[in-house]
């Protein structure tokens, strides 16, 4: 993961943030595809003072797992994000139903 330096009231900071291209090279995305699930505001990147996409680990799962489900599954964009978003949603009940059987 590339290391990228954004400055923020004159002073440097480290970020885990990746630009566009290590993006699309680890989830396997095309530009075309990336463009259209920004626009659908479904990956919501960071931008930098050029007007370049920065995105956060978490963007790169999701991304992986969309571009699988597609493929896969022959699924149309809008399918594809819906299942990912219901997927992610059954994950985090699932925690908080753990957490509740633990206090239990």
């Amino acid at each position: 993961m590339t290391l990228v330096q954004i400055h923020e009231h004159g002073l440097p900071a480290t970020s885990e943030r990746i630009g566009t291209r290590e993006f699309l090279e680890l989830t396997g995305l095309t530009e075309a595809t990336l463009l259209e699930l920004v626009r659908m505001e479904w990956i919501v990147p960071s931008t930098t003072a050029q007007q370049e996409f920065l995105f956060v680990r978490m963007d790169v799962l999701r991304g992986r797992k969309y571009r699988r489900l597609c493929a896969d599954f022959e699924l149309s964009p809008v399918a594809g994000v819906i299942i990912v978003d219901l997927l992610e949603r059954i994950d985090h009940l699932e925690e908080r139903l753990r957490g509740l059987s633990n206090r239990i």
